[in-house]
Parts: structure tokens; sequence; C-alpha cells
């Protein structure tokens, strides 16, 4: 059985004191002595109610979708056997009893020609490397590699830690559809075809939101790719296409697809976000929709109140240092040598302005655990509770209040208790929705590849 230690939402269970003092009267007596009944009973329910979450969680078989990771914390010096600022460790797993954490191989894109491919290509393979560098050389004593759902349950068995992988944006394959069979042979499980940008293969939601299409929808080579996914066993991911390339997507492929993390565009209007119409063909086509604690598509205006708070903070310490906080847009016209270091510096003021940005945080309403479970309640009610599962955007962006790193993972199970979910059905939503989809696609596979 896996060992977790607590990391409870503040408001969660505190202590309730009785007031002290003489009674004045009687009735006044009574009364007290009531409201330390009630406060004892109420405190008695939310123990019991926490025993049970936390019975559930440890029983379950926890698995998040989505974990960026910088290569610098893959060597042996500094590593995720450490408890390190990444949201993402070893420690902070065992923390929050996270079994199984989804390493992605993320590249950033360029201009769509050989050389930009030829560098993306390189940048992944050194992720690639870097995973397998983590569980055969760092820490294969904690941490395994899993390619099948067998493995999986294998591995929590042991007591170990569960690694697998994704990529995130199809952009390094470039114009060789080999790549496909070699991402997979490297231990690649699911795939996006883009990322915030369109690419060689397919549209990018950010096409939903400017309105501006390269392919309107998939290109001819994209096409073969989502043929060579299915034929070897890739789970096809679409959580950053746009939704013409999801739904012709979805038409093409003859396995099951994942959205590795995710939120509804009906809860909330975000290009990022799937609509309805999407999440209605996930469910049509078998797949799941892994639901994502990304604060700007849970609710973006909690997240921008937050964020601008945050903002104002760091500039006002990089400004005195004389560090220029870069945009976005910026950020990507840096040369690749300068990039590592404007990071750490940048790293250094958020650092420096932590508990400045932890006082402000109490006093603004932020994007919490509760805002993430309604999305995920939306769509259990929409496509089925089968259809759906939970992911972080861990190191990517992702975490709201309460979960914000992986040792507060307990607090998603203890919220989806309190709403009634069982541990059958919690179970299916970590992992079970997720594994039962991998298995689908693996069996397709083997069913093309002996054609």
């Amino acid at each position: 059985m896996k060992k977790f230690k607590l990391t409870l939402i503040a408001s969660t269970i505190g202590l309730l004191v009785a007031c002290g003092g003489e009674p004045k009267s009687p009735n006044q007596t009574v009364a007290s002595s009531a409201e330390k009944q009630v406060k004892e009973q109420s405190i008695s329910e939310e123990q019991k109610l926490i025993e049970k979450a936390r019975g559930i969680h440890e029983r379950v078989i926890v698995l998040d979708t989505h974990h960026d990771f910088s290569v610098a914390n893959f060597s042996e010096d500094k590593n995720y056997t450490m408890r390190l600022k990444s949201q993402v460790n070893l420690p902070k797993m065992d923390e929050g009893g996270l079994d199984v954490s989804w390493l992605i191989v993320y590249t950033g894109q360029k201009e769509l020609n050989d050389a930009g491919y030829a560098d993306a290509h390189k940048q992944a393979m050194k992720k690639f490397d870097a995973i397998h560098r983590l569980v055969n050389e760092i820490a294969p004593d904690q941490i395994e590699l899993a390619l099948t759902s067998d493995d999986v349950r294998r591995i929590v068995k042991s007591g170990k830690k569960v690694a697998m992988i994704g990529v995130e944006n199809g952009y390094p394959v470039g114009t060789d559809i080999g790549n496909v069979k070699k991402f997979y042979d490297l231990g690649a499980r699911y795939m996006s075809l883009s990322h915030n940008g369109h690419n060689q293969l397919s549209d990018s939601n950010t096409g939903d939101k400017d309105q501006k299409w390269l392919h309107n929808g998939l290109s001819d080579l994209g096409r073969e790719v989502v043929a060579e996914m299915n034929k070897w066993g890739i789970m096809i991911d679409l959580s950053h296409p746009s939704e013409a390339a999801n739904l012709e997507t979805m038409a093409l492929s003859k396995a099951p697809v994942i959205a590795s993390h995710s939120a509804s565009r009906a809860m909330y209007d975000h290009s990022r976000n799937l609509s309805d119409k999407e999440l209605l063909a996930i469910k049509e086509n078998g797949g799941v929709v892994q639901t994502v604690a990304f604060r700007s598509y849970i609710d973006g205006e909690k997240s921008k109140a937050f964020s601008d708070a945050k903002k104002k903070i760091y500039k006002e310490i990089a400004d005195a240092q004389g560090f220029t906080i870069l945009s976005s847009e910026d950020r990507k016209k840096l040369p690749a040598a300068e990039v590592a270091k404007y990071w750490d510096e940048y790293s250094k003021i958020r650092q420096q302005g932590q508990a400045q940005v932890d006082e402000v945080g109490k006093t603004i309403d932020q994007v919490n655990v509760a805002d993430l479970v309604d999305h995920l309640d939306y769509m259990v009610k929409l496509i089925g509770l089968e259809h759906v599962g939970i992911s972080s955007d861990f190191d990517g962006g992702g975490g709201v209040q309460g979960w914000n790193d992986a040792s507060e993972t307990f607090n998603v199970t203890l919220e989806l208790v309190r709403r009634g979910y069982t541990e059958k059905e919690i179970g299916m939503l970590w992992s079970g929705n997720l594994l039962r989809v991998l298995d689908e696609v693996q069996s397709v596979a083997k069913e093309l590849q002996s054609q």
C-alpha cells in the first residue's frame, strides 16, 4: 500500500476552540454546551470524510497525464530525487500520493522548414534521453518507465513511482513519418499533432481565437501521421489542435483519442478548452478528456486578477534590479543561448517576491480545486464519467489553489469525495479511463500491424 503525507487545503479542518469565561445564566450554559456539541460533531464528520478520502486515495492508482520538465533537473547533481522547486519531483509525488507522472517531451517551434524541424528533433531527443536517464541511472530504485497499463499496475504494486512519456507538439516529427515509430520505440504513448501555433501537421487552437488558418484542419502529412500513430499504438492527443483539426482527427482515427490536459469551453470560453461538439465527439470515439488544473482555462477572470497582482510585485522587484520582464512574444525572439539565463534570472525575481505574492493571494478570490472539479462535473454530466479524467499541466503553467504541486494531489480526491463520487468512480477518473483508452489503442495497433 502506498504511503503519503496529507497536504490539505487550509480551510479543510481547523481547531475549534470553545469560549471561556463564567456563564451568566443557565440558558447561556445550555446554549454554550449545545454549540460546543455542534462544533465537536462538525469536527468528527470532517475527520471521517478526510479519513474516507485518504483510504480511497491510497487504494486507487493516481495518474496525472501532463508534467512538463526541464532537462536541467535530470542531472546527477540536480534531479527529481530531490525536493526541487519544480511542481513535480519524487519527494512531492510521495507527499501527495501521486503514483504516475506522464513526463512531456515538449518542443517549441519556429519556421516550418528542415532547419526548424531538425533543431526541434534534437531538443526532443534530449528530453527523451533525460527521462531514460532518470529511470535507468538516477533513480531506478524509485521510478520505472511504463509502456502499458499492465506495466503501470505492476510498478505501482512494487512500491515504485511510474513514469510515462507524452509528446507535446508533432513539430519535431518534421516531414519524416518514420519519426512516429522512433518516438514510440523511445516510449512515447501519446502525442499532440500541434501546440500553440499551426505546424506542418495540423492547425492549432490559436486559429479558433484569431480565425487564421493554415490547413483548415489537418494537412495531408497530418492525416498520414494519424494513421501511423494508430498503427504503432500512440494515443492521439487533442489538447492543442483546433476544433476543426480535432473533429477531422476523430473522424479518421481507428482508435480512441485523448485530450491530455483540457477543460470545458462551455464553462469558460478559451480556445484551449474543448467545445461541447468536440466533447460529444470524444464520447462517440470512446476517448477521454483529462480535466486540466490551469487557472486561465478554468476561470480567466479570477486568474487574471491574481496574475496581475503577481506581475505588479515581480515588476517592482525587477525594476529595482534593472531586469526586464519580457512578454511571451519577446521571449520567443531570444537567442537560444540566452533563454536559460533569462529564466534563471526571472526565477530569482519570483522567489524574492513569493512572500508578497502569498500575502496578496489571501486577499484575492483565486481559482481553486472546487473550480477545477466544476469543469469535471460538467463534462461528466455531458459525456459520461467513463470519458473524463484529471491532469495538472504542472511545470507548464498549471496549478490551482489547493493543487499547486504534486504534494497537494490528495486535495483533488478529497473534493471528489465531498461531491459524492464513489471509490470506483474516483479510480476511473484518476487512471482507469485513461488506461482503458491506452489498452484499446494498443489493441487496434496490433490488429493494424497484423494486416
